[in-house]
């Protein structure tokens, strides 16, 4: 013993007189000898009997008490068990696995026995001389187990020690000084070494249920971890899943696996805490821990550090490549292939339900050899959705159950258990636009038409061409499709990206510049970068309205706004390369639109105003047929008088059906031009009466 362990034992010693003398001067004061709360505590008689029954059986529930010949004769009874049946006692597989030493052993066994004997709770009590507190203290443990409290090394070894740090003992009350706080084994260590297999329940809300999908070879995974490799990281891309492939791993290996939601845990309150037993629950059964979707974890290094613990085999997946300040461990880094159009229509075809072969090249034609017509044509048209192997099973699932409540399995049930698989992020940022229009709904000359059928075209086989047949350019640039509308104002821009989203099945997202732009500095680029990230996990057309707000021109640098303007526009040059998806930048001014931008697009096309060919089947199509009209409506007279956009005809059919709904329901040629009088105030322009010609007086002028 040292010189300052002496003194310090010297003081506590005085400490011991007074707190001794205290304590006989209340006693000595105490007038009333006869007890008034019998039963509130335990006194010796209530020990003496408890002593007496003795330890239980073979067939019962309990411990024996403290007694080393007792204690030795259990020991001697596992050691035969240990040689009978093998190394499988969760007691020794325990103390193997965490690297216990015998007083962990020895401090988990007394902690343990209250767990297991009523009896004990009580004489606990008694020996902390608290009735209320009925586990042992870090005192008693330690004499119990021979110890003083006053040795460095076991106090060490309590409250710093693997039993600590893992889990498999906490000392509650952390206000109370050290001796009298109480051991306690978590409810799972115990259900553990009873033999239960049921994951924490703290970890209910955060483990995945494994995806029952064949896809992947796990066979190069499954040889590292066999070969003692206990931390890799999955690198996966859009289409690829690290989840299917670390299961299909696993299973080779006869392990199980944890898969835990990183973004659930990210966004918990206690995920410190949570890290810790879910590394637990994976060596207390020695599955593997299948972290999904590590980068929501990337700036929680705490919880990181819990998570990849050396001891356990950890498989991290994720879209971003490897941090090394994650840990101070090395992973084996892993690229987790994309699955193909083929590999993704086989998946739909099998979880549907089709039996025959499938003949389809992915552009959303498709017949059946055999089995039953036209279900070849549904699963085609899901070649344009890029999910991963899980979400292809639930989408597959999803439109048979569809198509179970509406007849026979259709595109469209296919689509909407596709479009199911989106995640809701990019709602927050963008407007949601669910096609309602088609190609025969576009009234535009045949040029622009083929553009915009090619941009359906790029989007449908770019994975074909850019990947199988790989000509895809250098540089990190991505096999999204990008293309420019430009033309005035109600040309038909918008309705034109419409068309192309519900040709492909897929939504179409607006994004609102109000949650894009703003004042401060690298803020817009920050937004723009949640749109983009959003965008990548959902299969939709996203569209830039007003896009030379954004996508300006970059001008000379006179000052700091001028600066940070062209950062602006250098970053969105960046993010438009790297994009997987399918974009639309619509504006009103090409001439706006930095010249990069453009050599970057695929379609660019140029929506004009239209002739009076066009103008006249605007104003027919607008007008519809369900609205009745008179004779006198003179359709071709509008078309050749005014020169008007898209839009505009719209708006003035639209206002030429209210008067007439306000009339007695019948259009009149009265409505109409009143309607084209109103527009023309509305945009601005002059009204003179030559224009109107005949008609000028059956214009309502309010």
């Amino acid at each position: 013993m040292t010189p300052g362990t002496t003194h310090l034992l010297e003081r506590l010693l005085a400490v011991q007189e007074r707190v001794e003398a205290l304590v006989a001067a209340r006693r000595g004061g105490d007038h009333n000898p006869d007890d008034p709360f019998r039963g509130l505590y335990v006194d010796d008689a209530m020990v003496d009997h408890l002593l007496a029954r003795g330890a239980p059986d073979a067939a019962g529930d309990g411990l024996a008490g403290p007694d080393r010949e007792r204690v030795a004769d259990i020991e001697a009874r596992a050691d035969a068990v240990l040689a009978e049946d093998g190394p499988a006692l969760p007691l020794r597989d325990l103390e193997l696995t965490f690297g216990l030493d015998a007083l962990d052993v020895e401090l988990l066994l007394v902690a343990l026995a209250g767990e297991l004997d009523p009896r004990l709770d009580l004489l606990f009590g008694y020996l902390n001389d608290d009735v209320t507190r009925r586990r042992p203290s870090a005192a008693v443990a330690l004499a119990l187990c021979g110890l003083p409290i006053a040795s460095a090394s076991a106090r060490h070894r309590l409250q710093h020690g693997p039993l600590i740090e893992s889990g498999l003992l906490t000392l509650d009350e952390p206000d109370r000084p050290l001796p009298s706080r109480c051991l306690r084994v978590p409810d799972r260590v115990v259900d553990h070494l009873l033999g239960s297999r049921t994951p924490d329940a703290a970890l209910r809300d955060l483990l995945l249920a494994p995806d029952p999908v064949e896809w992947g070879d796990g066979s190069e995974l499954a040889l590292a971890l066999s070969l003692g490799q206990r931390l890799v990281h999955l690198r996966e891309g859009a289409t690829g899943s690290g989840r299917l492939l670390a299961l299909d791993a696993l299973g080779r290996l006869r392990r199980g696996a944890l898969l835990l939601d990183a973004a659930a845990l990210a966004q918990h309150p206690d995920a410190d805490v949570l890290a810790r037993t879910a590394v637990r629950e994976a060596l207390l059964t020695g599955a593997g821990l299948v972290v999904c979707g590590l980068d929501q974890l990337a700036e929680r290094p705490a919880v990181l550090h819990r998570l990849l613990d050396p001891r356990a085999t950890v498989v991290t997946v994720g879209a971003l490549g490897w941090d090394p300040e994650w840990s101070s461990v090395a992973p084996l880094r892993l690229e987790v292939p994309e699955s193909t159009v083929a590999e993704r229509l086989a998946l739909w075809d099998r979880t549907l339900g089709i039996d025959a072969d499938v003949v389809s090249d992915g552009s959303g034609e498709g017949s059946v050899v055999g089995g039953r017509p036209g279900e070849g044509a549904a699963t085609a048209a899901a070649a344009p959705f890029r999910l991963r192997p899980e979400q292809v099973v639930r989408a597959a699932r999803t439109a048979r159950q569809l198509s179970q409540l509406r007849g026979a399995l259709t595109p469209e049930h296919v689509r909407q258990g596709a479009l199911a698989e989106n995640s809701s992020a990019l709602e927050r940022l963008a407007r949601r636009v669910t096609p309602g229009v088609g190609w025969d709904d576009l009234v535009l000359p045949a040029p622009i038409l083929a553009s915009l059928r090619e941009i359906s075209l790029r989007a449908r086989f770019r994975e074909r061409v850019l990947g199988d047949w790989r000509m895809r350019p250098g540089g990190g640039r991505g096999i999204g499709v990008a293309a420019l509308f430009a033309g005035d104002s109600g040309t038909g821009k918008t309705m034109s990206a419409e068309v192309v989203a519900a040709d492909l099945g897929l939504e179409l997202f607006v994004v609102d510049l109000a949650t894009v732009v703003s004042k401060y500095i690298g803020e817009t680029e920050k937004n723009i970068e949640r749109i983009f990230v959003g965008a990548a996990g959902v299969n939709a057309v996203l569209l830039f309205d007003e896009a030379d707000a954004l996508f300006g021109r970059r001008t000379e640098v006179r000052d700091s706004h001028d600066r940070y303007a062209n950062l602006e526009s250098a970053y969105l040059l960046q993010r438009l390369e790297s994009f997987d998806g399918l974009c639309i930048l619509a504006t009103n001014l090409r001439a706006n639109i930095d010249e990069a931008f453009t050599r970057r697009l695929d379609v660019l096309v140029d929506f004009p105003l239209p002739d009076v060919g066009h103008r006249l089947a605007l104003w027919d199509r607008s007008l519809g047929t369900a609205l009745p009209r008179e004779a006198d409506v003179d359709l071709a007279f509008c078309a050749e008088a005014f020169e008007m956009a898209g839009g505009a005809i719209r708006s003035a059919a639209i206002t030429a059906a209210y008067l007439a709904a306000a009339d007695d329901g019948v259009l009149r040629m009265s409505h109409v031009v009143s309607g084209i009088h109103r527009e023309f105030r509305k945009l601005g322009r002059l009204t003179i009466e030559q224009e109107f010609g005949p008609y000028w007086e059956l214009v309502e002028r309010p």
